[in-house]
């Protein structure tokens, strides 16, 4: 299990970087990077922190796969994910009509995209 790139990923999910949770839990940016990248293995007083900051029960960072589950982190890249996230956050003030229109639209842009 790499607990750092689960982190990560919950942490690029909820649209946040790495300052805000330096901000919520009161850990260092450049600690939280080494974290992220495996370098250091947070204690588990440290991933409760963590946890809290993303509005997670820190069981979420030891369950199967969780992160991949939900969202197929594996094909993403971290610029794939911070749109997806966005997308995902304006489009719950969407009515579904609106969703639908936005939905025809991306896939006109990636119908005429040039590669």
């Amino acid at each position: 299990m790499k607990i750092g790139t689960t982190i990560k990923g919950f942490r690029l999910q909820k649209g946040l970087s790495q300052g805000d949770i330096e901000k919520r839990t009161g850990l260092l940016r450049c600690y939280l990077s080494r974290v992220e990248n495996g370098h250091t293995v947070p204690s588990l007083d440290t991933l409760s922190k963590i946890a809290g900051a993303l509005d997670l029960p820190l069981a979420q960072f030891f369950a199967e796969d969780s992160l991949s589950r939900e969202l197929n982190t594996h094909s993403l890249t971290d610029d794939e994910l911070r749109f997806l996230t966005q997308i995902r956050r304006y489009s719950t003030n969407l009515n579904d009509s609106d969703r639908k229109l936005l939905l025809a639209m991306v896939k006109k842009f990636a119908a005429t995209a040039v590669r």
